[in-house]
């Protein structure tokens, strides 16, 4: 029996509608980091005393930038999940963009937007000058 090259249609949906469902949650959250950011909930230093502006606005200020990195970290994230729903629709998802092997559904499970396999990435990987 030869090696399998890539996933069926069946298991391909399966992997899209796990993607679906991350890719909402990560709007989700997404939109809540920028409305953090944006303070669009109107909860700001204006809402407190003067007695607390001081360490309220530096408090503010670091969430928010805490908040912005977040924000941009899970853009990122939701655009890995579209360009693997892209992958999907072409049936090129699961099939390691570096070794050409199919990437072992339990990896993809655990991070679907993943492009390579566990030993690819690990390969990939600079060892610290010692």
């Amino acid at each position: 029996m030869s090696e399998k090259t890539r996933y069926t249609d069946e298991e391909l949906q399966e992997f899209k509608e796990l993607i679906l469902k991350k890719l909402e949650k990560a709007q989700r959250d997404y939109d809540l980091l920028k409305a953090n950011v944006m303070n669009s909930d109107g909860n700001d230093t204006a809402d407190t005393s003067p007695t607390f502006k001081v360490l309220e606005e530096g408090a503010s200020t670091l969430g928010k930038e805490e908040a912005g990195q977040l924000a941009q970290r899970q853009m990122k994230f939701i655009q890995h999940l579209q360009a693997a729903l892209v992958r999907i629709e072409n049936k090129t998802y699961g099939i390691c963009r570096q070794t050409g092997k199919l990437i072992p559904k339990e990896r993809l499970l655990a991070v679907p937007h993943a492009t390579l396999s566990v030993e690819a990435k690990e390969s990939g990987k600079k060892h610290p000058i010692r």
